[in-house]
């Protein structure tokens, strides 16, 4: 990329001085360091963003406005009909992970929206795929999910916010079955009644927010007549077992059936109590009928953007749903889609869960990588991260090469995407390049916040590369068929590095029990911090010698894994 001479006055550019010179020095600097002076907030970009008709966007992928179902001027649901599963299998998956964050998380978001857009310029019909952002980030530390820059999904604050209403009704989904519960305990000696020992329900309610004073709470004070007392609490909606559900079935009916499949609890006989048994999975989803038809909106130069689903990848998958991802197959020749945080997370989640239970093939993999990432994982502290210091960055590269070997255990060679930003100094990026280079990974710079499409033009080209060597790649990583333990160790040895996996005396039991009522085959989504390979928040870089500790064992039978 080419140097622009310019005139720089550095009393307008404050705490910039080492990168532009003295006050009007002529001075070379790539466009994104130029933009990034006088760039605009997300939030105006998106605001005085030309926003075109969602039918619009609808006819570029073929779909007719009649059949749209219009929430306003610039928002769609897709109905599921449009499902081909036969072009979808000819379509072609490009998947984008990342190394370990640092806290503010580093554009994995912006990265998938740049490469979608730079794609279409290069006259490939691409759409990308994402999640549906949870207000609990949002309003956190973390904020927004729809990307940054001129690489954004739009309407942002509409998509940030309530969006289509999706995840309220896997809340009022999630919450009906909690009600149905705690009805049929205080129903006592009626024929209806299944004997549930409450003791044994793990079946919280929820709520799209970071309300730390329900998490843990006594319910059914009041009286006999309101409910029996019991220990309970309040989950965030996006860990809804309900929204894992929703993003793995495959239509309505299949949904219907994984939502009775939802294991409840015990009876005091011992006997597992499953949501069916309780009428509930009916009801639920017909709650979910318009929730599980996918969302179509649009980028900042008018790329089509499916967004549908968000399960965290801590704790839960981590993709945006299967319907949602063959949707996007079915109307494209591309699709760029993204699972959250790092590649021992998302990605390894994306693999052996939904790619396997979704049938979809994978043909490229995308790590984003950023300078300030890899020297937080090198020991440099939060704070000092924009500082040039070339030894800390060095130092995380072990970090870089731990996401990249990830991926070769998949069967994939990943294309390194540097989501450059203005902080970064010439001799870091030409030490990361030269990293790559030698690892035999293909490299590009990725400056799509500043120039939205064409600043990933470079990036789409390398991609484009590397599907065209890339045929049947994808290999899972374990069988479903072997024992929980085996499944949970391979995960724990080849994606995090750990030497050991413990388990205590709880976790040995529930695997136990879970086997014994014939979910053996289910898949394991391991929860785990999303700061650290190891399960130790405070290890960066590339951990060794560690041992991975699992307390308990969740049943997520719905969704059709468990959760260690």
């Amino acid at each position: 990329m080419k140097a622009k001479k310019i005139f720089l006055d550095l009393t307008y550019i404050k705490g910039r001085k080492r990168h532009f010179g003295r006050k009007k020095k002529v001075c070379y600097l790539s466009r994104t360091i130029i933009k990034a002076v006088s760039m605009k907030q997300d939030i105006v970009i998106a605001q005085e963003a030309r926003i075109r008709p969602i039918v619009e966007i609808a006819h570029m992928l073929g779909i007719p406005e009649d059949d749209l179902e219009l929430y306003g001027k610039f928002k769609a649901k897709i109905p599921l009909h449009f499902i081909d599963e036969e072009r979808a299998r000819k379509a072609k998956l490009i998947l984008v992970t990342a190394i370990t964050p640092t806290p503010a998380g580093e554009g994995k978001t912006t990265t998938s929206i740049g490469l979608a857009q730079a794609l279409n310029r290069i006259g490939k019909k691409t759409t990308v795929v994402l999640r549906e952002p949870s207000l609990g980030p949002v309003f956190g530390i973390k904020g927004g999910a729809a990307g940054g820059g001129y690489s954004q999904v739009i309407p942002m604050e509409d998509i940030n916010l309530h969006f289509t209403g999706d995840i309220s009704a896997v809340e009022k989904a999630h919450n009906l079955l909690a009600a149905i519960i705690d009805n049929n305990i205080q129903l006592k000696n009626t024929d209806g009644n299944l004997g549930i020992d409450p003791r044994t329900i793990e079946w919280k309610r929820v709520i799209d927010m970071n309300e730390r004073s329900l998490r843990d709470i006594v319910i059914g004070l009041g009286g006999t007549t309101e409910g029996v007392p019991r220990q309970s609490g309040f989950e965030i909606t996006a860990a809804s077992e309900v929204m894992a559900t929703l993003c793995m079935a495959k239509d309505l009916n299949d949904l219907k059936e994984r939502l009775g499949n939802i294991f409840v609890g015990y009876t005091y006989a011992d006997k597992p109590v499953f949501a069916r048994e309780l009428k509930a999975n009916g009801a639920m989803a017909a709650l979910l009928k318009d929730a599980i038809k996918p969302n179509l909106v649009q980028t900042l130069e008018g790329t089509p953007a499916i967004i549908h689903g968000g399960p965290f990848a801590n704790i839960a998958q981590g993709t945006n749903s299967i319907i949602a991802t063959k949707t996007g197959l079915s109307l494209s020749d591309y699709v760029v889609t993204e699972a959250g945080f790092a590649s021992e997370l998302g990605a390894e989640k994306f693999f052996d869960i939904k790619a396997r239970i979704g049938n979809l093939n994978t043909n490229a993999v995308v790590i984003v990588a950023t300078v300030r990432a890899l020297k937080y994982h090198g020991g440099a502290k939060l704070s000092s991260l924009n500082n040039e210091n070339p030894d800390f960055l060095i130092r995380g590269f072990d970090n870089l090469d731990k996401h990249i070997e990830n991926m070769r255990y998949f069967g994939f060679r990943p294309v390194i995407a540097i989501n450059r930003f203005d902080s970064d100094t010439a001799a870091e990026l030409d030490l990361l390049i030269k990293h790559c280079e030698l690892r035999n990974v293909k490299v590009a710079l990725n400056e799509a916040w500043a120039e939205g499409g064409d600043g990933a033009v470079d990036l789409a080209y390398k991609v484009l590369s590397e599907i065209s060597e890339c045929t049947n790649c994808y290999k899972p990583l374990y069988d479903l068929e072997w024992p929980f333990e085996k499944k949970i160790e391979i995960i724990c040895s080849k994606m995090y590095g750990a030497d050991h996996v413990e388990y205590t005396v709880k976790a040995k039991n529930q695997l136990d029990r879970i086997d014994r009522l014939g979910f053996g085959n289910l898949a394991v989504c391991i929860a785990k911090t999303q700061k650290s390979l190891s399960d130790d928040q405070n290890r960066r870089g590339r951990p060794q010698g560690f041992t991975i500790k699992i307390r308990e064992v969740e049943l997520s039978s719905g969704a059709g894994f468990i959760v260690p």
